[in-house]
């Protein structure tokens, strides 16, 4: 049957209103009612038709929009579909907990790692716990403790990046929220074990780039990554934040602009209607990427990865597309 419990983008109120019809339909049979399979299944395949045809010709806001989509997989998604024996390491030994990045030990297809990733949270009683992914500083300082640790002990590094962006609260400005990001990023260039970084939804600002100066990274299709949220950009630009789909044009935060610039290193294909319709295939699909490049990372020494790292990253805006 089909998910009366769906969330549906706006561009997606047509299909909403085809798979609403099924549903009905569904429900008919169920009560013993004419045969309604020929109709059903005649929905079912415009439907099908129908949602190819949406995400075959996304813009870069309506990629934002599904970036930000409530259903798609977070963190805690890909850490019980990828990670085996998962021991979570909380705190930063010097303010508190954040619970906007959550990381831990575990073992990736066999191999011993470290994962790291912002976490949403699903309902809002957990999107409250895990401040909807923004990060406060001791949330970094966490982040840099498990790598200092994935170091020591030879362990290469996972991390999963989806966020608006850090925190910007008033306490976090206090802490030191600026500081714990470049030194989380300086930590990031700096590790001397395999790190690979997949963004899978949002990648805002320096927020995601703190966890995400790593030797791959890499996005899902219909993913974002930004300096700045579209909204942020508008608003300084245009002093309206409602023009935050031009800004997402201007900005080229979508995967083909990015892998065109040498940003992101490779582009993880969804399938059609995206990772929220699809999130057992889309993780099994990140899994695959991750294996294929750790097993290539895992050939160099400590000093071949931080120089591949630097190299990769003081490539970037060197030469543009079509320049």
């Amino acid at each position: 049957m089909s998910d009366p419990t769906r969330t549906y983008l706006d561009f997606e109120r047509p299909l909403a209103e085809l798979e609403a019809k099924i549903e009905e339909l569904e429900s008919l049979a169920g009560e013993g009612s004419p045969d309604t399979a020929e109709e059903t299944a005649r929905l079912r395949q415009k439907a099908s038709e129908q949602l190819a045809a949406l995400y075959s010709k996304l813009d870069p806001w309506r990629k934002t929009l599904v970036a930000r989509h409530p259903e798609r997989p977070h963190f805690r998604d890909y850490r019980k579909a990828l990670i085996e024996d998962f021991e979570e390491l909380c705190g930063d030994r010097r303010f508190s907990e954040d619970a906007a990045i959550v990381g831990g030990l575990g073992r990736f297809r066999g191999r011993s790692v470290v994962v790291i990733g912002h976490e949403k949270g699903h309902d809002t009683e957990t999107r409250i716990k895990h401040n909807f992914g923004m990060a406060r500083p001791e949330g970094y300082r966490k982040a840099i403790r498990l790598m200092d640790l994935a170091e020591k002990f030879g362990l290469p590094v996972l991390t999963f990046v989806d966020t608006a962006g850090a925190y910007p609260g008033l306490g976090a400005e206090e802490r030191g929220q600026s500081e714990a990001i470049a030194r989380s990023t300086e930590r990031c260039l700096t590790l001397g074990t395999p790190l690979i970084s997949t963004i899978t939804g949002e990648g805002g600002s320096g927020g995601a780039v703190a966890l995400a100066s790593a030797n791959v990274v890499m996005m899902l299709e219909h993913s974002i990554y930004s300096v700045i949220s579209p909204e942020g950009c508008a608003s300084i630009l245009w002093k309206d934040s409602a023009r935050a789909k031009d800004a997402a044009v201007a900005m080229k935060v979508t995967a083909p602009d990015l892998l065109a610039m040498k940003i992101v290193d490779q582009v993880i294909p969804e399938p059609i209607g995206g990772a929220h319709r699809h999130a057992a295939a889309t993780m099994t699909s990140v899994g695959n990427a991750i294996e294929k490049h750790l097993g290539q990372l895992e050939q160099m020494d400590a000093k071949a990865l931080r120089q591949q790292r630097r190299e990769r990253f003081l490539a970037i805006g060197r030469t543009l597309p079509g320049a």
